[in-house]
């Protein structure tokens, strides 16, 4: 057995999921430094730029840059998953989850009623039970002063759709399924797609291990976030569902309701202003609701209406083993490839 390649003349999946993450850190970085320092040049001017000062650390923390910053995290994904599945994996883009069309886009609609209700769901009970206050609505952010709320609160949600898009074309769409591929001949197909969801939801956990205020319980409730999101994807093979869930989680969670998300303060404006009070077990204190036990509830009661709107609009409710196996013989770069 070659330890580089597959039978098929493939790079292993390990290598293959080695070769995208590190390309992508290049990227992202290349692509990020480039955004931000254009957009500094062109809000503060060269001299500003050079000179540093107020002006520069007030640019820290804005929205606009906020919104750049995650475009440019958004091209990297896409790009580095685009050739490295191009080059390495002999797939199309379509394949890691955007086989567009109308259930596509019923489980979009879907996933993003979703994450508005668990986190509306969220708040009331807090609300409920006096461990958050109200202090405010339609709050200003920096920046922002002089723009009409309606339109100030489309740059936060526009970088949540990059974060949402991105980090689930990233963690799910290639990262699973390529571990999935890759521990099929262990596992079985069914069993590997299990595997690899399980491991991947880790990896996601504990990449969140290291923000601001994060914990024991933090780390694994985003880790069961990531088992969450993937539900979506391991049941349908496509990313619809965990896309939408994610874009409106973290946009009703820190632009809606005021809350931290994972350990971040919101960016932007917010429709309501809160005071955090309550048990710390149960809200999350400093880090927001995904260090509490209200989220490990949300993320339960999620998984279920997940499961349930699957079987109700796709017949089945199975593992979809297909993640497991490797591209068709007609994809991109399969025309050589032997049958057995």
């Amino acid at each position: 057995m070659q330890p580089l390649m597959d039978e098929s003349g493939r790079l292993r999946a390990a290598w293959r999921l080695l070769a995208q993450y590190l390309s992508y850190r290049v990227a992202v970085a290349l692509l990020a430094n480039l955004a931000v320092g254009a957009w500094l040049l062109v809000r503060f001017g060269p001299e500003t730029l050079t000179a540093g000062g107020p002006a520069i650390s007030a640019a820290f923390g804005s929205p606009s840059l906020f919104l750049i910053s995650n475009l440019a995290s958004l091209a990297a994904v896409f790009l580095t998953v685009w050739l490295v599945g191009r080059l390495f994996d002999r797939r199309p883009f379509r394949d890691f989850g955007f086989r567009l069309g109308g259930w596509w886009v019923l489980d979009l609609f879907f996933g993003m009623a979703l994450g508005a209700i668990l986190i509306t769901a969220i708040f009331l009970t807090q609300l409920t039970l006096g461990w958050v206050e109200v202090s405010g609505s339609f709050d200003a952010a920096s920046g922002s002063a002089g723009t009409p709320f309606a339109l100030a609160v489309l740059v936060p949600l526009a970088a949540f759709v990059c974060v949402g898009v991105a980090e689930e074309t990233m963690f799910r769409g290639y990262e699973l399924r390529n571990a999935a591929e890759g521990l099929g001949g262990i596992f079985g197909p069914r069993g590997a797609v299990l595997a690899a969801w399980a491991g991947t939801s880790l990896f996601f956990g504990v990449l969140h291990a290291f923000n601001p205020n994060a914990g024991v319980l933090s780390t694994v409730n985003i880790a069961l976030a990531g088992v969450l999101l993937g539900i979506g994807y391991v049941l349908t093979g496509e990313l619809a569902i965990p896309i939408g869930l994610h874009i409106t989680w973290n946009f009703f969670q820190g632009n809606v309701f005021g809350f931290p998300v994972s350990g971040l303060g919101p960016v932007g404006v917010t429709v309501l202003s809160v005071e955090q009070g309550g048990p710390t077990l149960w809200t999350g204190g400093a880090f927001g609701p995904e260090a509490g036990l209200l989220v490990t509830a949300a993320i339960a009661a999620g998984s279920l209406m997940i499961s349930l709107w699957v079987r109700l609009l796709h017949g089945s409710a199975a593992i979809h083993a297909p993640l497991a196996e490797g591209p068709r013989r007609d994809g991109p770069g399969m025309a050589n490839v032997k049958d057995e």
